[in-house]
């Protein structure tokens, strides 16, 4: 299995932090953001890894290069100013990621999650997503789960971690541009089509300093 790490947003609820370093090489216990999941996708026997960039992309060139400190290879996916969203960033980035299915994980989270659980089939679905408890600032949640873990519209909704696995077929006859990735989340959800997960474990969407704040001295306490 290839993997995506989105890694081409600006930051701004992060700012004045991001104005001199892109979001995911910020340090979290030391290490920034990108490296934990680096580490994570190695372990699982990822190979091939693709990274889009946008905000200050030559530090993360810098940082990261070819991959082979993580035994990895790294493919850039280079995008305009402002970045493409998220499908958007994977409709370029689809001639390195392959015909088969592909983990995507977003730069700015940090998760205790275990990679290697996540199918490696889909099995006809056009995506397997993780979901977590609703953090304080999205309370409302994005997505249902049924008990057979389909994804659903309407129930108790829980957030998406921004941990999954997507089908190319999930963006066929989507063009080039900014999109983002809900819409077509939710065509796979009127279809049957979507899967998913409920991981009740460490996760944080690293957005805020205030957030970053309180993920070191999570970890610190727990170390």
């Amino acid at each position: 299995m290839r993997a995506m790490i989105l890694a081409a947003g600006r930051g701004e609820r992060m700012r004045p932090l991001t104005d001199t370093c892109p979001k995911p090489l910020l340090p979290v216990a030391g290490k920034p953001l990108l490296m934990w999941h680096l580490e994570k996708l190695a372990r699982m026997g990822v190979s091939e890894v693709v990274i889009n960039t946008a905000w200050l992309g030559d530090a993360l060139v810098d940082a990261v290069g070819d991959g082979a400190n993580w035994g990895l290879h790294v493919h850039w996916s280079h995008e305009p100013p402002g970045g493409l969203e998220t499908a958007g960033g994977i409709v370029q980035a689809l001639p390195l990621l392959g015909d088969q299915p592909f983990m995507v994980v977003n730069g700015d989270i940090w998760t205790d999650f275990d990679f290697s659980v996540l199918p490696r089939s889909l099995e006809g679905a056009l995506g397997h997503v993780v979901l977590v408890n609703n953090p304080l600032h999205n309370p409302q949640g994005d997505f249902a789960l049924s008990a057979e873990g389909r994804v659903k519209l309407e129930g108790q909704k829980l957030t998406f971690s921004g941990v999954s696995v997507l089908s190319p077929a999930l963006f066929k006859g989507v063009s080039a541009g900014r999109k983002g990735l809900r819409p077509l989340l939710q065509q796979a959800i009127a279809q049957g089509r979507l899967t998913g997960r409920h991981y009740c474990g460490a996760w944080t969407d690293v957005g805020t300093p205030e957030r970053l704040e309180t993920l070191e001295k999570a970890l610190a306490g727990a170390g």
